[in-house]
This record gives structure tokens, C-alpha cells and sequence, in this order.
């Protein structure tokens, strides 16, 4: 009778155990900062979450810096030109057809710009193509219209859906997160490399998160490959970016980054769920 009711304690303290790590690790993924989202007027990037953006950020700046200093100079031409040699100040036009300096600078410049570009450009690509060794990997498949997700090296899986806007403040969202809350979210641990194959079920998708400098097309028929390592905790969101028809923009996407602690516990609770494991019951005695 006293070993009934002590495995009848255990099982009850581990039961409190279980369920009490599972309200931590959800109220600790309700609990996260928003990090990666559009905002009403935004003209900038979200703030960068990976090396993958910031490199993406500061090549942006790059361009943007060559193409003001180019159209500065374009305009002030227009400008000049009209001004200096109008025919109230040349009443006598030149004569000559040509300028082989001219003509030699306006081909060899923009050519040594573009050179410029790529050298800088085309680290960027190679660092977002080369697939580095897999800590943690997710299968992605762009449906119409949700998204679903499989954990290959833990066999767990499930879909996405867009939430309704009722549904957004019992699941720990703002109201002003509607159309890009979900009801499931990926969740991967901070400063672990991710790698996502991707691919699509019937049209073609396109996975993206801008905070995260990632975006790949999900297409029928290929496994396409990318990448990312998140640096800072919180929640990231993101849309399918290419027209798979109309209800394209109901398939929004959510990642959450959290500590590996909570990770382990969420990875824990969903498989237990995903699997359909019960609860430890006590024995009642007689």
C-alpha cells in the first residue's frame, strides 16, 4: 500500500513537472520581444537578426551611396550643360565630332564601378549560397495557402496558419499583427546555424524573413537550400513574397529565437504532443 501511494506521488509530482515546464516554455515564447516587423511608413530594413542581413545592410548602402553620387552628377550635368552652352552664350556652335578622352572615360568609369559593385556584391551571394554544416535542420513546403513545416532531425512536423484577427490576443499577439500572426510558429534556438530546405506542393512560394536577410522561392518539383544563424532573441516575421494566387497574402510566417533552455522545452512539449503521450496517471489504491 505505501509503495502504491509513494509511485502514486511520483507520478503525480512528475506529471506537475511536465506540466508545469510546458506553461513555462509557452508563457517564455508569448513573453518575446517583437523584433522583425513591417511598420506603417517603414522605407528602411527591419533590424538585422543575422551577418547574413547586416551584410545585405551594408551592401545596400554601398549602391546607394555610388548611385547619389551618379545622380548628383547627372542632374548637375543637366543642369550645366542647358546653362553654359545655350545659344545666347554660343551664337557659334563648335564644330568637332568627337572627343576621344570623353569617350574613352564615359566607357572605362562605369565599367571600373560595376567591377566596384561585384567585388563587394559577390561575397554577399556566396556567403547566402554556401550551405555551412547544419546545427538544426527544417524542412519548408509552401502550400496554398499555409505553410508546413518538418524538424527532419527530430521527426516532428506540422503546418501553419494564418490567425484570425479574434484569435490574435489568446495566442499573445497585438491587433496590429494581424495578417502576419500564425497559429504555430518555427522556433529555433539563438546563435545555432539553420539550414531550410525548401520546396513547394503545387506553385511557386518564396519563404522570407527580411530581418533575417533570407528569402528563397519554394518550387514544385526542387529542394532549394538556405540558411541562417539568429543572434538575438525574439519574434520575426515574414510573408510568402511571390504570387501563388489568391490567397497569396494570407500565408504569413513567424519564426520565434529563444534560449536553448526554452528550445529544449518546446522541442520536448510539441514532440510529446505531436505524438499523442499521455500524461503519467497515478495508480489509485484499494
Amino acid at each position: 500500500m505505501r509503495l502504491v501511494r509513494t509511485l502514486t506521488g511520483i507520478g503525480t509530482a512528475l506529471t506537475g513537472l511536465t506540466l508545469s515546464g510546458a506553461v513555462w516554455a509557452q508563457a517564455a515564447l508569448q513573453g518575446l520581444e517583437t523584433v522583425g516587423k513591417p511598420k506603417p511608413e517603414g522605407i528602411y530594413f527591419q533590424p538585422a537578426a543575422t551577418e547574413l542581413a547586416r551584410d545585405i545592410h551594408w551592401l545596400d548602402d554601398l549602391i546607394m551611396w555610388i548611385i547619389t553620387i551618379i545622380t548628383v552628377f547627372v542632374a548637375l550635368l543637366l543642369l550645366w550643360i542647358p546653362f553654359r552652352y545655350n545659344r545666347r552664350r554660343n551664337p557659334v556652335a563648335a564644330t568637332f565630332t568627337h572627343n576621344s578622352a570623353l569617350e574613352v572615360a564615359w566607357t572605362i568609369v562605369p565599367i571600373i564601378i560595376l567591377i566596384v559593385i561585384g567585388v563587394f556584391s559577390l561575397p554577399v551571394l556566396f556567403k547566402q549560397m554556401e550551405i555551412p554544416e547544419a546545427e538544426l535542420n527544417i524542412k519548408i513546403t509552401g502550400n496554398q495557402w499555409y505553410w508546413s513545416y518538418e524538424y527532419t532531425d527530430e521527426n516532428l512536423s506540422f503546418d501553419s496558419f494564418m490567425l484570425a484577427r479574434e484569435d490574435l490576443a489568446k495566442n499573445g499577439y497585438a491587433p496590429d499583427e494581424y495578417l502576419l500572426a500564425t497559429d504555430t510558429a518555427v522556433v529555433v534556438p539563438i546563435n545555432k546555424i539553420v539550414v531550410l530546405s525548401i520546396t513547394g506542393s503545387d506553385v511557386i512560394h518564396s519563404w522570407t524573413i527580411p530581418a533575417f536577410g533570407v528569402k528563397q522561392d519554394a518550387v514544385p518539383g526542387r529542394l532549394a537550400q538556405s540558411w541562417f544563424k539568429a543572434e538575438r532573441e525574439g519574434v520575426y516575421f515574414g510573408q510568402c513574397s511571390e504570387l501563388c494566387g489568391k490567397d497569396h497574402t494570407f500565408m504569413p510566417i513567424v519564426v520565434k529565437v529563444v534560449s536553448q533552455a526554452v528550445y529544449d522545452e518546446w522541442l520536448k512539449t510539441s514532440l510529446a504532443a505531436a505524438n499523442g503521450t499521455p500524461a503519467p496517471v497515478a495508480v489509485a489504491s484499494n
